[in-house]
């Protein structure tokens, strides 16, 4: 499982890390914490904790370094921005209020 993990924040494999994660553990690229919600198995954001744990404590930042004990990292936790949605976007509002 440890080669198919990469950071939920920037998609740098983490197949070099051990398993379990440890609270501290960084992704070796972004530095970004990784015993996180975002990278959690039971991570859902369409609920109103964002956690399918129904005895998990409320995490308040989902980014940050916490506690859990519910925690397992997930794979695909990571997900590319979609280019195609960005530039539409940037042009249809750059043709509303004018060029750069």
């Amino acid at each position: 499982m440890p080669n198919d993990l990469n950071c939920w924040k920037c998609g740098a494999s983490l197949a070099a890390l051990s398993l379990p994660l440890r609270r501290l553990d960084e992704c070796p690229q972004c530095r970004a914490e990784l015993h996180v919600c975002k990278l959690c198995v039971d991570y859902e954001p369409k609920l109103a904790k964002h956690c399918r744990e129904p005895t998990a404590e409320e995490v308040r930042d989902k980014e940050r370094a916490n506690f859990c004990d519910h925690f397992k990292p997930r794979a695909g936790a990571w997900k590319p921005a979609d280019r195609a949605a960005i530039d539409s976007a940037r042009a249809e509002l750059e043709r509303l209020f004018g060029g750069k």
